[in-house]
């Protein structure tokens, strides 16, 4: 399942997902995972969420954002959640809708039912491409 918190810089959207990942962990029966570009959210997350930092394996551009993702959910059956924030900062520094678009919906296609995935996404959820639409969170 493929959620995007979506809203406008400063809206607290990462604190939305580190609240939401701390409470994933206090149940979860496998991995909670959240990938950030820097390591931001450090001291905020409970040590048992995995944190992957993307500059530390030099992803950028939606294409290896895409692989990357992909190649986490692959080699580990047990994640159960899935956080990335920021994901307009590690696919584009223009927001490259098309490239999002293209993303979340190959994710929709070959992640496992059972993993839940949320995004946040640093724009108007009316900017959002209409096949988007419907993995928004209000």
């Amino acid at each position: 399942m493929i959620k995007l918190i979506v809203g406008t810089k400063g809206t607290g959207k990462t604190k939305t997902m580190v609240a939401q990942a701390n409470a994933a962990v206090e149940t979860s029966k496998g991995n909670v995972v959240f990938v950030e570009k820097g390591m931001g959210v450090r001291h905020e997350l409970s040590n048992n969420v995995r944190l992957v930092d993307t500059e530390e394996f030099d992803i950028y551009g939606f294409d290896k954002f895409t692989g990357f993702l992909s190649g986490i959910l692959a080699s580990n059956y047990d994640i159960t959640h899935l956080f990335v924030d920021g994901t307009f900062k590690i696919g584009s520094k223009e927001k490259n809708y098309e490239g999002l678009a293209n993303m979340i919906l190959h994710l929709a296609k070959v992640a496992p039912q059972d993993t839940e995935i949320v995004f946040s996404v640093s724009c108007a959820i009316e900017d959002l491409p209409s096949s988007l639409q419907h993995f928004a969170v209000k």
